[in-house]
């Protein structure tokens, strides 16, 4: 697989990561901050959480098949997911420096 694919992967994996905040809190009727207002309402989260996950599903279906399970691909993926993860509970946490 081209390495572009491999890229591609791990940003499709931050752009998962960064929805699943904002719409479970969306979803939850909870208001959460948006790269638009601090906080937002939930449904401005519903829609930005929804919006990051079509980014990823694109990235993940029209760059490179994605086979969870080989090497490479789980790999890229989990590095995408854990890299997203920690900075979001930095910025969430409100400790990014």
């Amino acid at each position: 697989m081209p390495w572009i694919a491999y890229i591609a992967h791990f940003i499709a994996a931050a752009f998962l990561t960064n929805g699943i905040p904002h719409f479970v809190n969306g979803v939850s009727g909870r208001r959460f901050r948006t790269p638009f207002a601090m906080p937002s309402s939930p449904t401005a989260n519903v829609v930005w959480g929804w919006a990051n996950f079509l980014v990823a599903f694109l990235l993940f279906a029209n760059i490179g098949p994605l086979y969870i399970g080989t090497p490479g691909d789980t790999i890229f993926v989990a590095a995408g997911m854990l890299v997203t993860g920690i900075l979001l509970a930095r910025i969430f946490g409100g400790d990014a420096n």
